[in-house]
């Protein structure tokens, strides 16, 4: 049954494209950003992002969950509770009240975003370039029922003209902003759309103080990560901190959350690396299920039941999941340095 669904969502996410091509083409983005002019026909990071996600989405609902993001993790817990705990963490922080208006920068297919609308009886806009993860979102909220609490625009976080100022009376950013060419940019913009007083809670992708970049090992493996998640760059937590001063918000709370997090004593990362939680989904994760998954893809392929070039996409992901333990293990990176700002009144 998962595997027939995935197979519908990959036809759907790639439209008879020609996948084996697709994955190739962005797996050399690191060389292409190098070499090729930015311009109008030159190279375009937001395209290689909106890129990232539309190969890669279907495959990680499939093997990790509807809410494409990371979470600390609880003894006892599975990574879908704890990242319920994690979402109801965030609209604490949040202070969300029934009938607010609340934007999600960056929403993904909206995984988080159902949670927030249920649970805070919010009305939410998300804010997407990505097609593909946009029409996965919409028929999530069908299935959930939320449909008309829901909104999207089809845009770069970078320009949301579209959207007047003081918009929302909440933001919230998950995973989204560490994509951004230009993180003080991107938090100005975010700023605009904001009214006076909002709150804006994010969670980014940084590198830790214990990053060494004269250590040719920590190069090595923040050059992996960054090409595996599509990231031109990656921010300390202190230069998040500046970004969000920069363009004009109070900073409240700055905090990583795979070490600051006292009742956590599980690594992020371990998901990836040995079996957590419930058998059906977890193997998917750990690297003997990744590779099982690219020769079933392969075989899916073969068949007919996977587009051609599904199971070169699940290499580029095994392949990412790796750089993501090596930064958890060495200690370097984090995907959870959360922060709550404020648009002074």
């Amino acid at each position: 049954m998962r595997l027939a669904k995935l197979s519908k969502g990959l036809r759907a996410a790639y439209s008879r494209s020609n996948v084996a091509s697709r994955a190739r083409h962005f797996d050399g983005w690191s060389e292409r950003a190098v070499s090729e002019d930015v311009g109008v026909d030159g190279y375009d990071h937001a395209e290689t992002v909106r890129e990232y996600y539309d190969l890669c989405s279907e495959f990680m609902v499939f093997g990790w969950s509807e809410s494409l993001h990371f979470t600390p993790l609880a003894p006892g817990e599975s990574l879908e509770e704890a990242q319920i705990r994690h979402q109801r963490m965030m609209i604490g922080k949040l202070e969300l009240q029934e009938g607010m208006t609340v934007v999600d920068v960056g929403c993904g297919i909206g995984g988080p975003m159902r949670r927030v609308v249920q649970e805070a009886g919010v009305r939410v806009v998300g804010i997407n370039s990505s097609e593909v993860q946009l029409a996965k979102a919409r028929a999530l909220d069908a299935e959930t029922g939320i449909e008309h609490l829901v909104d999207y625009v089809a845009c770069s976080f970078m320009d949301m003209s579209g959207i007047a100022d003081g918009t929302f009376e909440r933001g919230y950013a998950i995973e989204s902003t560490c994509h951004a060419p230009d993180k003080a940019g991107a938090f100005a913009e975010i700023y605009r759309v904001l009214r006076p007083g909002a709150l804006f809670w994010g969670q980014e992708m940084c590198l830790t103080d214990k990053f060494n970049p004269d250590d040719a090992k920590h190069q090595t493996v923040k050059r992996r990560l960054q090409h595996g998640i599509a990231l031109n760059e990656i921010a300390t937590m202190d230069e998040v901190s500046r970004a969000l001063e920069d363009a004009g918000f109070l900073v409240e709370e700055v905090k990583d959350l795979a070490v600051d997090e006292g009742e956590s004593t599980i690594p992020w990362y371990l998901p990836m690396e040995r079996r957590h939680g419930n058998l059906g989904t977890a193997l998917t994760r750990i690297p003997l299920g990744r590779k099982a998954l690219i020769g079933a893809s392969r075989m899916a392929e073969v068949l007919g039941a996977f587009p051609k070039g599904s199971a070169e996409v699940v290499r580029i992901m095994d392949r990412t999941a790796d750089a993501y333990v090596a930064g958890g293990r060495t200690g370097i990176f984090t995907p959870l340095c959360c922060f709550l700002a404020r648009k002074p009144s």
